[in-house]
């Protein structure tokens, strides 16, 4: 009796040993490139995708890049992205039509299909479905915050792609000096020749002749309460899309009581940011989409920062290397005037 209880007893610790020892499995870093996500016509849409090691059986958060390049140019190779987040953040870099293959909404179509395939194609490479966030830059940046603004709008889903019963929500919008108010954007640039004019371009045609569709454009058009959390940076010597722009859609999300940020960072112009910057977006990607450790989250907690652009109440001091201005309404947001010496 004794013998076959150890044996029973040596039996299970064996089973023990090998379920641990494949949970414990880690899975090798891996890049997929130039995956179909969806075809319109003969045009196929791609993406890239990069996986870091990660325990067998493991879901990721994704956070898809969006690049930029006025709607004109651009491409997803050599991302940004997974050098600042790739350590534990799945990253799709995407593709969309441009603006001389297509005019809007080509793009945001293009954008929701690649979203919507991600999900459907989630166990395939370990992303978890609901833990999905969109950065972009300049165009990208447009691009990103429209996703985040419109997730539940008809008009702007499109019908790219096979998954169409998939959603294109994402949970979490870091925008980096995108345009969000179109129409005000154009008449900043209406002295530009049309046929170089990016916002002619995608258009198709001078914007303000396609009200309904620079309408839907506008990320701020879609604003509502339901939205995910977004951080926006944007430097203050920015001339190609103005610092106003940022202010509009953050002065709308707060309206609306969406948890926001802007980060107005001092002495940049479009882009250039320090390494604090992106120190910033990994910790707002953390706090939105990934499992947060109780360390990380007493020492974001400590720091009294709250995510609406604002501190604490009663926090007297600002840290180093914060000053404030005001927007119009008195709205106080910090301002990154980091010394790179």
């Amino acid at each position: 009796m004794r013998s076959h209880l150890l044996q029973t007893g040596m039996v299970l610790a064996l089973c023990i040993l090998l379920i641990g020892s494949f949970l414990g499995h880690s899975v090798e870093a891996r890049i997929f490139q130039d995956l179909e996500y969806a075809r319109v016509g003969e045009r196929s849409l791609k993406l890239d995708l990069y996986i870091p090691p990660h325990k067998q059986g493991e879901r990721l958060p994704l956070v898809v890049w969006v690049h930029g390049g006025a709607w004109i140019s651009g491409d997803k190779a050599n991302p940004r992205a997974p050098r600042e987040l790739g350590d534990r953040y799945i990253v799709a870099s995407i593709n969309y039509r441009l603006s001389k293959e297509a005019t809007f909404p080509a793009q945001i179509y293009d954008c929701k299909a690649a979203i919507r395939w991600l999900r459907a194609n989630a166990d395939q490479y370990d992303i978890d479905p609901d833990r999905i966030g969109a950065w972009g830059g300049s165009a990208g940046g447009h691009l990103g915050a429209l996703l985040g603004t419109s997730g539940e709008v008809e008009e702007l889903e499109g019908d790219v792609g096979d998954y169409l019963d998939r959603s294109s929500a994402v949970q979490a919008v870091c925008d980096f000096y995108g345009p969000t108010d179109l129409a005000s954007l154009y008449d900043d640039t209406a002295k530009m020749d049309s046929t170089k004019n990016p916002l002619c371009l995608l258009f198709g045609g001078i914007p303000t002749e396609h009200p309904d569709l620079l309408r839907e454009a506008n990320p701020i058009t879609h604003v509502s309460p339901d939205d995910p959390p977004f951080l926006i940076m944007h430097g203050n010597k920015d001339l190609v899309v103005p610092l106003q722009q940022s202010e509009l859609l953050y002065a709308a999300l707060q309206e609306a009581r969406v948890e926001s940020t802007l980060r107005v960072i001092e002495g940049c112009e479009h882009g250039g940011f320090p390494p604090e910057a992106y120190e910033e977006v990994r910790r707002f990607f953390d706090e939105h989409l990934a499992v947060t450790s109780v360390g990380e989250t007493e020492a974001i907690e400590a720091g009294n920062l709250l995510t609406n652009g604002g501190f604490a109440s009663g926090q007297s001091d600002r840290p180093d290397g914060w000053t404030t201005f005001a927007l119009p309404g008195g709205t106080g947001v910090p301002v990154f005037t980091w010394d790179e010496t």
